[in-house]
């Protein structure tokens, strides 16, 4: 029974890593990681800017809060370019997880570690928070929503090199937008516009990557067991006014679990 039940969780995480696209962020960020030619590619596209040279760009790269008991995040992509510009890239299926105060937040979060002490407030470089949806969120029907400041009163913008920009991802019109979009909804390389991205879905769900992407789905399940289960126990802990360790002895959990959640709590 163990042995069929480990091959029937491998042949679900092999359905999981197939039904994959680049709008989930596992695979968007294993894709754009250290790939400088994508991570271009995109940001020409969507920003419509040609000169943009990417010296840098990571994946999932984790933004710890400055205050103690803060909210840390976690960025899909984190680019920088020649000039010293800084880029985050969000994928979001669901449209709350695209929220208009979140990219507020993640802008903050990428402004609070551009400058280093000693440096002036006016050598801080600019910085573009980029959200791609799996829908229009907006509902206006058109691909790219760029928001910038102004001043109100005379609506001339207000240049404080802070930039949000959302991209619509169910837009599917006959252009460079159109097509970058129609590649992230892909599941298969060979049906993808941009060799650039293609190359990069093709290692991780085609070839030597896909152990790796494999990996990061069974983590991906494992992390969202784990939290669920903590859940459980805090609200049966509020409930009952048990330690956790009573709530967790309630829950038969087992020692190797126990031992993980009770430094979350």
């Amino acid at each position: 029974m163990a042995g069929e039940k480990i091959r029937q969780d491998n042949r679900t995480v092999e359905q999981i890593v197939d039904g994959m696209s680049l709008f989930d962020d596992d695979l968007m960020s294993m894709v754009f990681d250290g790939n400088i030619e994508a991570t271009e590619l995109l940001l020409k596209i969507i920003l419509k800017k040609d000169d943009i040279q990417v010296v840098s760009v990571v994946g999932q790269r984790e933004l710890q809060s400055p205050v103690v008991g803060g909210r840390d995040i976690r960025l899909d992509i984190l680019a920088k370019d020649s000039t010293g510009k800084q880029y985050n890239v969000e994928v979001q299926q669901k449209p709350e997880g695209a929220h208009i105060r979140r990219a507020r937040f993640n802008s903050s979060m990428m402004d609070s570690r551009m400058l280093k002490a000693g440096q002036e407030f006016s050598e801080l470089q600019d910085s573009y928070m980029v959200f791609i949806t799996r829908t229009d969120i907006f509902k206006r029907g058109i691909p790219i929503y760029t928001i910038n400041r102004h001043f109100e009163e005379t609506n001339e913008l207000f240049d404080d090199g802070s930039h949000i920009v959302y991209v619509n991802g169910n837009y599917k019109g006959d252009d460079t937008i159109g097509r970058l979009m129609h590649d992230f909804g892909c599941k298969e390389s060979k049906d993808m516009y941009y060799p650039e991205l293609a190359k990069g879905v093709k290692h991780f769900k085609e070839e030597g990557g896909r152990e790796k992407m494999c990996e990061a789905v069974e983590k991906y399940a494992e992390n969202t067991r784990l939290n669920s289960l903590l859940e459980s126990i805090k609200n049966l802990m509020d409930s009952m006014k048990w330690s956790a360790d009573q709530a967790m002895t309630a829950m038969k959990v087992s020692d190797a679990d126990k031992a993980i959640l009770l430094k979350k709590l």
